[in-house]
């Protein structure tokens, strides 16, 4: 079994296509195809279903392919460590963050880091924190920027501190609350509020706020990104609750002091079994200590 055979798995799966994924690999298609259907014969296995329609994966190619994901990295993980030993960051940076990231200038560091390390490819994603740690837990990003509430610490990852902040409220600049310089949150808890899905971190900050001090909201509109919460703010269909570090980047909505804000912590995690070269330069560029 040969690390070019999983790469074209690899590829077949994530394009769902044996054309595309030839393209991506840098290889004609029959070249492709020969080598995953050489590979099925020497596990005894069909990895695709392959109609004239649409290529999947059957039920061994999906028991296969994170074991291949696995190996893949593995590979690459140990190229980087060797270019690392002779004093060159090469390999890959994946990278998750939320939208509301405000600790960290990500866009900035991701700069100065391709300026040191031009070699080293880079992935971003966005998603909500508790996925973003499961992600690192699992090995599929190097690293993740979180934002949870003060009561909650990321688990099964390594752990830094970035930065601690509370909320404002955000209203649409007609709002009858818009001329106020402070609210409170029961005067907020008669509005109808904008907001992160019910269970995620983001949205757990409120909702602590709001529990603890005895009172319930309505949450009539639900977004998967905060980057999207302004948008309806703006148009008046809501209220929200959002990191006074973020709201500076919002437009179209008024932000307003919340004297007892629910409160967050912003971290970055990575791997707590060991970082890869590229993931130690990167912290490096952030500033943050090897043994952080």
């Amino acid at each position: 079994m040969e690390l070019q055979q999983m790469r074209y798995v690899v590829a077949v799966a994530e394009t769902n296509s044996f054309t595309r994924a030839a393209e991506r690999c840098l290889v004609v298609q029959s070249a492709l195809s020969h080598q995953v259907a050489r590979l099925e014969r020497e596990l005894g296995a069909r990895l695709f279903e392959r109609t004239s329609r649409r290529v999947r994966l059957t039920p061994a190619g999906e028991a296969f392919l994170p074991a291949a994901r696995q190996c893949l990295d593995a590979a690459e993980r140990a190229a980087a460590e060797v270019a690392a030993a002779v004093g060159e960051i090469r390999g890959r940076l994946a990278v998750g963050l939320i939208t509301t990231v405000a600790a960290a200038d990500v866009p900035g560091a991701l700069r100065d880091f391709r300026g040191r390390y031009p070699h080293v490819r880079v992935s971003l994603r966005v998603g909500a924190s508790e996925d973003l740690v499961e992600k690192v837990v699992q090995g599929s990003l190097d690293l993740a920027f979180l934002g949870l509430p003060t009561n909650s610490r990321p688990r099964g990852v390594a752990v830094h501190e970035l930065a601690r902040d509370r909320h404002v409220a955000v209203v649409a600049p007609g709002h009858p609350l818009a001329a106020e310089t402070s609210v409170d949150l029961r005067r907020l808890s008669s509005e109808t509020f904008v907001d992160l899905p019910a269970g995620t971190y983001g949205r757990a900050q409120s909702d602590l706020a709001f529990a603890a001090a005895g009172l319930e909201r309505d949450v009539a509109f639900e977004v998967t990104s905060a980057d999207f919460i302004d948008r309806l703010v703006g148009q008046d269909l809501g209220v929200a609750l959002l990191p006074s570090a973020y709201a500076p980047r919002l437009t179209g909505v008024t932000t307003i002091e919340v004297t007892d804000a629910p409160g967050r912590v912003e971290y970055v995690v990575w791997s707590r079994f060991g970082r890869s070269p590229a993931t130690s330069a990167f912290l490096d560029v952030l500033g943050i200590a090897p043994g952080a």
